[in-house]
C-alpha cells in the first residue's frame, strides 16, 4: 500500500460529526453566561458578541466595553489550545491539528488588530474559576477608570 496523497481534508470526516460541531455554540456558553451575570451584578455593562470593524479584521469579542475600548475572549481550552488543558485529538490529526492551528493564528491576529486600534484585550481560559475572570476584568476596566 502506498500513503495517501489526498489533500488533507477540510470538512469533518463523517456525517455524525458534522452534525456534532454544528450544535456547538460559538456564543452564549456556560462559561461566558457565568462570567457575564458576575460583571452584570457588578454593575458593568457591556455589549455581546459584537463584531468590530477594525482595519484588517473583524473580531467578535465574547464580551465587549465600548466605551472603556475592552474587547474580553472566553476561550475554550481545546478550540485554542489551553497550555494546561488543550490537546491534539489522537484521531484524524490532519484534520484537527490545522484547524486549531487556525484558531490560535486567528486570536493572535485578532488581538493584535484590537491593540493597533487602541483596545485593551482580555483573553479568558474557561477553566478558570469565573470570579478570579470577573474580578480581573473588572481591574482592567477600573485601571482604565470605567
Amino acid at each position: 500500500m502506498t500513503p495517501s496523497t489526498d489533500p488533507v481534508p477540510t470538512t469533518p470526516p463523517t456525517p455524525g460529526r458534522s452534525r456534532n460541531m454544528a450544535a456547538i455554540k460559538r456564543r452564549d456558553t456556560k462559561p461566558e453566561r457565568i462570567i457575564r451575570s458576575l460583571l452584570h451584578a457588578a454593575g458593568k455593562r457591556y455589549r455581546v458578541d459584537l463584531r468590530l470593524k477594525l482595519q484588517g479584521a473583524n473580531p467578535r469579542p465574547d464580551i465587549v466595553f465600548t466605551r472603556a475600548r475592552v474587547a474580553v475572549f472566553v476561550d475554550g481550552c481545546f478550540w485554542h489550545c489551553c497550555p494546561d488543558h488543550g490537546r491534539q485529538p489522537g484521531v484524524n490529526g490532519g484534520y484537527w491539528g490545522p484547524k486549531l492551528a487556525r484558531n490560535v493564528a486567528r486570536d493572535r491576529a485578532a488581538d493584535e488588530a484590537l491593540e493597533t486600534a487602541g483596545w485593551t484585550v482580555v483573553r479568558v481560559w474557561e477553566h478558570e474559576e469565573p470570579d478570579k475572570a470577573a474580578a480581573r476584568i473588572i481591574g482592567v476596566l477600573d485601571a482604565i477608570g470605567r
